[in-house]
């Protein structure tokens, strides 16, 4: 089988260094992500080009795919070869989200499975569902009961959620003022509970873009082509890989580790920890983000191929947690 080509590239969009760098390594270790901006600054394009930085699917994964999208009855009769990437909007259902009805059938969660859930517009998403991905993004499988029984599927997906910074999406754009009122700011705010940023690996604004860059001709040295990333982030999965079956664990990325495997497969130095704590001190992490500063951390330093998480990795994936306190 082969790969399908998508249109997006990384290089097709300009600027945006910082937004692209987390989307590296969401990929590598399979970390959600959340974009935060103003409109118009390249958010969807981000999203939809980040499916290209995914490694390539085992002939297992393709099979597995395929049998759920059949399951759903969305295959057109061929096999799935590319890992999925779902964008339902931000009007649609508990149910053809999370999956359920009287003959309960996969939703957007497990037909994402071993690939990107891109929800735009994430705050606008009805209350219900944006809590019940609280399962999915801790447990990688979603339960749906009904008198008849209950139905378990599969949900192991990288999430990427896009929002602007307030209701009307003008908050920090230089084009025009914000016209939210403070009530309105605070009912935006409240839609996304603190579990559910905790859940949210990296935090990455996604500014306005100088002009300059926009007429720029061509690729410059700073815009990769996404297979040019896709090839760090393979290389980081196969280190991944390698640790995990040194270790006996049945597991493929730095996301889905524990904390019995974060105790045995990422040991910091003194120092390091020292600075973990007080940064989590001064942020007020909850234990849940505490531990996922670590996993970005540890996926930081397998895309430097490096075998200890350092001071640098450390101090790099505490500044994608959110500007609020965890």
């Amino acid at each position: 089988y082969k790969r399908e080509k998508r249109n997006s590239d990384f290089s097709d969009i300009k600027g945006q260094e910082g937004a692209k760098r987390g989307l590296e390594i969401a990929a590598a270790g399979g970390h959600n992500i959340a974009m935060y901006g103003p409109p118009g600054t390249g958010k969807t394009m981000l999203a939809r080009a980040f499916s290209q930085l995914l490694p390539d699917l085992g002939l297992e994964e393709v099979l597995e795919i395929t049998g759920i999208h059949s399951v759903a009855g969305v295959t057109r009769g061929e096999l799935i070869s590319t890992p999925p990437f779902r964008a339902p909007h931000h009007t649609a259902s508990y149910v053809s989200i999370i999956g359920g009805g009287t003959y309960p059938k996969p939703g957007e969660v497990t037909l994402a499975h071993r690939g990107v859930l891109f929800l735009d517009e994430f705050p606008e998403f009805e209350k219900r569902v944006i809590e019940s991905l609280r399962q999915p993004l801790e447990d990688n499988i979603v339960s749906i009961s009904r008198a008849k029984g209950t139905a378990t599927f599969p949900s192991n997906f990288i999430l990427v959620a896009a929002m602007n910074p307030c209701p009307c999406g003008n908050a920090g754009s230089k084009q025009k003022a914000c016209i939210c009122k403070p009530s309105d700011l605070d009912r935006y705010k409240r839609k996304l509970s603190g579990p559910i940023i905790d859940r949210i690996d990296l935090w990455v604004s996604v500014g306005n873009v100088d002009y300059k860059k926009l007429g720029e001709d061509g690729p410059s040295s700073k815009n990769e082509q996404s297979e040019k990333i896709k090839e760090r982030v393979t290389k980081a999965r196969e280190i991944e890989r390698k640790r995990f079956e040194k270790f006996g664990r049945k597991i493929q990325m730095n996301s889905e580790m524990n904390v019995k495997d974060l105790a045995n497969m990422v040991k910091l130095k003194k120092e390091v920890r020292d600075l973990l704590d007080n940064s989590a001190e001064r942020l007020a992490l909850s234990a849940r983000a505490y531990h996922r500063v670590i996993k970005i951390a540890r996926t930081i330093a397998d895309l430097e191929n490096s075998e200890e998480v350092n001071a640098n990795h450390i101090l790099e994936a505490i500044q994608y947690r959110p500007k609020v306190n965890s």
